[in-house]
């Protein structure tokens, strides 16, 4: 995780002091920074307004077809928002600037903080509210006060993750024409005479990142949270909804269906049907397709095993090695995929030159920028599993892996495998990095998309855009699915450990 880095550090430092300090003391510098910053919280706010209602009437209410609200809830992911920018400003042309970048940014990231929240509301013991109800606490007292500050941890590293695109995401500020970080540094990328000032913007950009790391961490706490009663957890009974409330949930879920999907679905097929040149080549289109189904997927498994150790040790120890290492593996994420991309070529051509241009660079590209995606994710899951367990399964003949796997590992494996499809997902719409580092005549999706935009052929990217949105959607679609399958009280029991 550190590579870019150390690019960005060599760069800087060969650059002399006095490069840096005319960078420092730039007034754009400040105006970008603020800028970004005002960003962040913009997009953070607005997606914790989408996502937390959203998640508690998916989760612990009985408003109808929730199967279905489950399943849409997640689809967003499979929008790319450079994709869901480009159709909103062909509605609405008039839209520019930082309150339209909040709003399609907010609308396609909600489910980062939506999804981990509401499997954490699913899987939470009935038996807290039901004391806190016990003690005269009103229902939605008992949900405040005490529901939602338990699974807490996995909304925060929800907004952790929305907070870490907005600062890297590139396309939605560039079409918005918002001077955020990442539109700067790549214009000064672009102006090769100027690399030293985009290196010195992307170490600021880092420290950004850090400084929603160290934030994420105070807010999460070091509480704990698993269950350490006696008996057998079950999960909450939903909520009865009536009257005005069923309306009032029915109208929120579907503003947001038609906000986040309905109307870049519309405008690509409504591009599709009025262009001219919407003409495609299948073999192309093929090609395309595996493309980006190999390079995600070798991506989202190289995360994976990236991420899992990682979060084992921040789920169970506080120490200060501990978060540093866990600090550490959020720093790709809050890079571009333009720096990502420089810092690989940089290390391949000067140390493994055999893997340059290949489909492995482009992988580890891809775990490097989405590996937090996976570890906030896995981190939450395995820290809500009591370690008391384990230590009983260590106490009949396991040993400490086998331990881990039969019983830590199967009841966090719904968190951890959320979290490889975030990594999946976000890796099938990866656009920069992969420009950089693919093969000579790999294609994915998303670069096809590209050539064919950045040349001014909209009508030829449409069906390229919305092969891109259809193929995320089936992961997108299980996860929805997956998510929303009726809970069952042996899943949070406690794992039989036979000798």
């Amino acid at each position: 995780m550190a590579v870019p880095l150390a690019y960005l550090i060599v760069r800087v430092i060969g650059a002399g002091p006095a490069a840096i300090v005319e960078t420092l003391v730039r007034p754009r510098t400040l105006e970008t920074a603020l800028t970004s910053v005002t960003l962040v919280v913009l997009v953070v706010g607005l997606a914790l307004i989408l996502a937390i209602p959203t998640a508690v009437l998916i989760a612990r209410t009985d408003v109808p077809g929730s199967r279905f609200w489950w399943v849409v809830t997640a689809l967003p992911l499979a929008i790319p928002s450079y994709v869901a920018a480009y159709t909103w400003i062909a509605e609405f042309p008039g839209m520019s600037g930082i309150w339209a970048a909040t709003l399609v940014m907010a609308l396609c990231t909600f489910p980062y903080i939506s999804i981990p929240l509401a499997i954490s509301l699913r899987r939470i013991d009935a038996g807290y509210e039901e004391v806190a109800r016990g003690l005269g606490a009103s229902p939605l007292r008992a949900l405040t006060r005490v529901t939602l500050p338990i699974v807490w941890p996995a909304g925060a590293a929800g907004a952790l993750l929305v907070g870490l695109y907005t600062l890297a995401e590139f396309g939605t500020v560039a079409i918005f024409r918002v001077d955020a970080f990442t539109r700067v540094i790549y214009a000064s990328y672009r102006a090769s005479f100027d690399r030293v000032s985009a290196a010195v913007l992307a170490i600021l950009l880092v420290i950004l990142a850090l400084l929603l790391v160290w934030v994420e961490a105070r807010v999460r706490g070091r509480a704990r949270r698993w269950r350490v009663g006696s008996g057998t957890s079950r999960p909450a009974s939903p909520a009865h909804l009536q009257g005005w409330r069923k309306g009032a949930a029915l109208t929120w879920l579907g503003a947001l269906f038609v906000l986040s999907l309905g109307v870049p679905a519309a405008s690509l097929i409504r591009q599709l049907a009025i262009s001219r040149n919407a003409s495609w080549d299948p073999i192309e289109m093929l090609g395309a397709i595996v493309g980006s189904i190999t390079a995600s997927g070798i991506g989202a498994l190289l995360a994976l095993v990236l991420a899992l150790p990682v979060a084992v040790l921040a789920a169970r120890f506080t120490t200060r090695t501990v978060r540093w290492l866990e600090t550490s593996a959020f720093l790709g994420q809050a890079l571009p995929g333009v720096v990502v991309g420089l810092s690989l070529v940089f290390l391949t051509l000067a140390v493994m030159p055999s893997i340059y241009q290949t489909i492995i660079t482009v992988a580890l590209a891809y775990a490097i920028l989405f590996t937090p995606k996976a570890l906030g994710s896995a981190r939450s899951a395995i820290a809500a599993v009591p370690p008391g367990m384990e230590q009983v399964a260590r106490s009949l003949g396991r040993g400490p892996v086998r331990a881990w796997w039969e019983v830590t590992g199967r009841l966090a494996w719904p968190g951890i495998a959320a979290g490889v499809l975030l990594v999946l997902l976000t890796a099938m719409k990866e656009l920069p990095a992969t420009l950089m580092l693919r093969p000579t005549g790999f294609n994915t999706l998303a670069t096809e998309l590209w050539t064919r935009t950045e040349v001014g052929s909209f009508g030829a990217a449409a069906p390229y855009a919305l092969g891109l949105v259809l193929l995320a959607a089936v992961p997108a679609w299980l996860l929805g699915r997956w998510m929303g399958a009726p809970a069952r009280v042996q899943e949070d029991a406690p794992v039989e450990v036979r000798v």
